[in-house]
């Protein structure tokens, strides 16, 4: 696609976005009296339109039904997960069997790994990226040390290039290779928080299988931001938040994936709880735990329906759009960002520096944008007028444009913005 850097260009492609519309759907935050040019998707995504409605008719109900509201509400509470089922399935490229919506997003990983990592005999160490999110290194490590492990010798952590702060993704496959017969597990995140980096999860995942190992990935930046084929790929886990790309408010419920071939193992180790249990037998309240056969096994409690609501109204617009039509408008704008941070390092010859890789099969809507030196001057003088971005040290400017609710405009009003503050 030509890029052009003008008002003109950027108002020209929103008329012609078949997705324009759906912008209409979420609120913005208000800075100088205006909607804010708000690129933190990739941290915490806006509020749907129809958000406060959906909690107002599950607190109405509650009113209204007390504990019948369980079976007389609107969306009845008790199975209220269900309602998740299909957009997340489409969401994950998975069987609706594969998914289910619980709890937050370590605590998922902490839920699987009990299940999918199962130190024995030389097999005892886990594959990661270094400088994954922090969380996923704790949870890591600490699984390590509940199996009586040390983390410095069992967890492979996969150092990026000092230069670029990118993964050589042929470091994993040499490691993986290295290590074969001693990996239990991978546990990688699908994009990375940092530097937006995205990874060959079906090649990772085949080599991971290819030597014994297990392949479980954090899609926290990957899921609602690019098209994923969980089933076909053959992950053997995968946990998401729902926070970032998929709106659900801070602290949102998070997303599970189990490939099918886990399902109906009762004797799988499994922390396990009365939500998971048989459905038909559950208010029988058996001694023995009979889990479901699907991913809903690896629930522990009923759904927290009101902090589930919000991600309900946004999957809603999620299933409208369609993920495809939502990859190819993500790429033309994060194109677009790209060439308008070229455009304007040209003019004020700042040496600005992009650290999310160039080829677009590599990366989602993220940009991350190294300022030299002046960063944080910069973040600030922007953020004054109305950019809400992520700040990152040393010197990193992290920016999402999200398909869903950003516009060319957007993207065009920030490159004046960020001339301006270079200037």
């Amino acid at each position: 696609m030509s890029y052009q850097f003008s008002e003109e260009f950027a108002l020209q492609q929103d008329r012609e976005d078949q997705l324009a519309d759906y912008r209409n759907h979420f609120i913005f935050p208000v800075v100088k009296d205006r909607p804010a040019l708000y690129f933190t998707g990739n941290s915490l995504g806006l509020q749907a339109v129809k958000t406060k409605q959906y909690l107002l008719n599950e607190l109405e109900d509650w009113a209204r039904y007390g504990v019948e509201g369980h079976t007389e509400a609107r969306k009845p509470w008790l199975p209220y997960h269900e309602f998740f089922t299909k957009a997340f399935s489409h969401i994950a490229g998975a069987l609706p069997s594969e998914v289910v919506a619980m709890n937050g997003l370590t605590t998922n990983l902490h839920l699987l790994m009990v299940s999918f990592f199962r130190p024995a005999g030389k097999r005892t160490k886990i594959l990661c990226e270094a400088k994954a999110f922090p969380s996923d290194q704790y949870a890591l490590k600490s699984q390590l040390r509940f199996h009586k492990l040390d983390p410095a010798a069992n967890l492979i952590e996969i150092k990026p290039d000092p230069q670029t702060e990118l993964i050589n993704e042929e470091d994993i496959y040499r490691a993986i290779e290295e290590h074969g017969d001693e990996l239990a597990l991978s546990m990688i995140g699908g994009v990375n928080y940092y530097t937006g980096q995205l990874f060959d999860i079906k090649g990772i995942t085949e080599a991971v299988h290819k030597v014994g190992a297990l392949a479980g990935w954090d899609l926290a930046h990957a899921a609602g931001n690019v098209p994923l084929q969980l089933h076909d790929w053959g992950v053997d886990f995968a946990a998401w938040c729902g926070y970032k790309y998929l709106n659900s408010g801070p602290g949102g419920v998070s997303g599970v994936f189990i490939h099918e071939r886990h399902h109906n193992q009762k004797d799988i180790p499994r922390f396990e709880g009365w939500w998971g249990h048989d459905k038909a037998s559950r208010f029988s309240m058996p001694d023995e735990f009979n889990p479901i056969p699907t991913a809903e096994a690896w629930q522990l409690s009923n759904a927290p329906v009101f902090s589930m609501t919000p991600l309900l109204a946004s999957l809603e617009i999620f299933e409208e759009a369609g993920m495809e039509a939502l990859r190819q408008k993500s790429l033309k704008l994060t194109g677009y960002l790209e060439y308008i941070i070229h455009e304007v390092n040209t003019e004020t010859g700042a040496g600005l520096k992009i650290l999310t890789p160039r080829e677009e099969e590599r990366r989602g809507c993220q940009i991350s944008l190294v300022v030299p030196g002046v960063g944080k001057s910069v973040f600030e003088k922007i953020s004054k007028e109305g950019v809400i971005a992520d700040w990152r040290e040393p010197d990193v400017i992290r920016m999402a444009p999200v398909p869903l609710y950003n516009s060319f405009k957007d993207i065009y009003d920030f490159g004046q913005i960020l001339k301006k503050a270079l200037a």
